[in-house]
């Protein structure tokens, strides 16, 4: 079953305004990806299409089933001023609710990080971490980097058993996080750019952990993970009512979350990162034998970072750089598809032949090559280039699949990471991925201050060629290190038209299949003129690499 694409997107008028698919009242400005907001596939006559100079000549029509069963769950709303596309829709109002107070992008991107970690614990967070692109008004893009970091006292080989087989203890329990970057991240954004208060933004996410009505599709959320909850005690006590979800519909409270909060948005990060809080984490950590340290909380950073830029014919799309491999993987796979001027038509057997075999050469390449750019040196420029694109388009043939060293079959697409993005009225825009890693994190709920840490050490190659939570099989130069930020796959975009307008905001959750999924979008839209909820409706699918299949969604 395919995940929920979380996927927030906007489109920017000439004249300022903002377009996007969300959900109809009284959810003004969540994500089509929201659960249960979908588009309806788009039908076109048989034949040959082009649009403007600079488009793929797209031979034949769409090939979406008839009774594909995503279609139809989301229609397309307009903002005349801005927008705000979030998860959940409680986020969304809280956004929305501080652009109307004169808060510009940055502000309501505080306030919607801090309120998802409340209203979304599965993977809104401040034990978590994310990345940021933005873009303001005069056109500068700048991409921020709050990822996790491996504690001073991690090393390389810690997650493998006698036989060097991985171990779980990179998935649930304390070994399994890293450092946390998301309070430092959103503070370091708002000190930049922010324009109210800092205290303001984080208020209402305090009231949202005073009470807030649960949702059904919350409750599930947290029944499906009540085993893994269970075996902590501040995690049962704060989600798990005699061991099971609370029932949809109850007023779902979190006073130790809301205190957390309260010190925050009084002392900002250096409570977090050097106080009471901090305290809270590493007595938590002493608890279960975790790593993390009063020293790695201190010595937290999060940096700002040259987001990378591409071209797609003729339109500009700007992403994360590593330590998000998502911006490099996803501009390999534009510039080899770029080349084929001619494309079969969507979700034909030829136009999934060359995605694939486009997905499997970036990833071999993100695989060997991409980690934290402090740690390790990327041949950038060069995976980058259109030149070497056309090497890697000049391997695929047209009637056969390049075989790469079979495994394991992946896991199923992750939920557990959320994406939000947000437009103000002044058409400063940023696309903003935030996460915990696996649903929850690693289960444990930090001791009397209320919220979930991230299970994010997985992300590292914990062992050359076994696969981690995802089916992801990794290299070296994501393997774990003192102070390491681990490979991630968030891929928040920013495209511009080819008049350089704000075009689209884009992103999702979905572990490594991230990368993909944005990539399916941005290609839906602009080589096969999809309308927006279409493009996010339309069948996808996934290689990377290893495991050597393509998952293909056939309804």
């Amino acid at each position: 079953m395919r995940a929920p694409l979380a996927l927030a997107l906007a489109f920017l008028a000439a004249c300022g305004g903002a377009t996007t698919s969300t959900q109809p009242e009284p959810a003004p400005g969540s994500a089509p990806g929201a659960p249960g907001a979908r588009g309806a596939p788009v039908a076109r006559a048989p034949g040959r299409t082009r649009g403007t100079r600079g488009d793929a000549l797209v031979t034949g029509a769409p090939i979406i089933p008839p009774d594909w069963p995503l279609a139809g769950k989301a229609a397309p709303v307009t903002g005349p001023h801005a927008m705000v596309v979030s998860a959940h829709p409680l986020a969304s109002q809280v956004g929305r609710d501080i652009l109307k107070e004169g808060g510009n992008v940055i502000d309501a991107a505080v306030a919607v990080g801090f309120a998802l970690t409340v209203v979304l614990p599965e993977a809104g967070n401040i034990g978590g971490g994310g990345f940021i692109v933005f873009r303001d008004t005069t056109g500068r893009v700048r991409a921020l980097d709050y990822r996790e970091m491996a504690p001073e006292h991690a090393f390389r080989d810690m997650y493998l058993d006698s036989s060097g087989h991985l171990t779980e203890a990179s998935l649930t329990g304390h070994l399994a996080s890293g450092v946390p970057g998301s309070v430092a991240g959103l503070y370091e954004a708002w000190k930049a750019y922010g324009r109210l208060p800092w205290a303001k933004l984080v208020t209402p996410a305090i009231s949202l952990a005073e009470g807030h009505v649960l949702d059904a599709y919350r409750s599930r959320s947290i029944d499906a993970e009540a085993e893994r909850l269970a075996q902590f005690p501040a995690s049962r006590r704060q989600f798990l009512v005699d061991g099971h979800a609370p029932a949809a519909g109850t007023t779902f409270r979190q006073p130790d979350l809301a205190r957390t909060l309260r010190l925050i948005a009084d002392s900002g990060p250096t409570v977090f990162y050097r106080g009471q809080i901090a305290d809270s984490i590493v007595a938590e950590m002493q608890r279960g034998h975790g790593l993390i340290t009063k020293k790695d909380l201190k010595g937290y950073r999060a940096k700002w970072r040259n987001p990378i830029q591409a071209t797609y014919r003729g339109y500009t799309i700007y992403s994360m750089p590593p330590s998000s491999s998502g911006g490099v993987t996803m501009t390999e796979i534009l510039n080899i598809m770029e080349g084929f001027d001619t494309l079969p038509a969507f979700g034909s057997t030829r136009y999934v032949h060359l995605e694939a075999e486009a997905m499997r050469r970036a990833f071999m390449d993100r695989n060997r090559w991409l980690g934290d750019p402090d740690f390790v040196s990327m041949p950038l420029e060069r995976l980058l280039s259109k030149s070497y694109a056309a090497e890697l388009r000049a391997q695929i043939l047209p009637d056969r699949a390049t075989p790469t060293p079979p495994f394991q079959a992946s896991e199923g697409e992750g939920l557990e990471t959320t994406h939000y993005s947000i437009v103000d009225a002044d058409g400063n825009a940023a696309s903003i991925t935030t996460t915990l890693n696996g649903g929850f994190g690693s289960a444990v709920t930090v001791q009397g201050a209320g919220f979930l840490l991230n299970n994010e050490m997985d992300d590292f190659t914990g062992a050359p060629g076994q696969p981690n939570q995802y089916g992801l099989i990794q290299g070296e130069a994501n393997a774990i290190a003192p102070k390491k930020r681990m490979l991630s796959a968030m891929t928040p975009s920013i495209v511009l038209d080819r008049n350089g307008k704000l075009f689209l905001v884009v992103g999702t959750p979905g572990g490594p299949t991230i990368i993909n999924s944005v990539y399916e979008v941005i290609v839906n839209v602009i080589d096969h003129k999809m309308a927006l909820a279409d493009a996010v409706a339309a069948p996808r699918i996934n290689q990377q690499a290893l495991p050597d299949v393509i998952f293909l969604e056939r309804g």
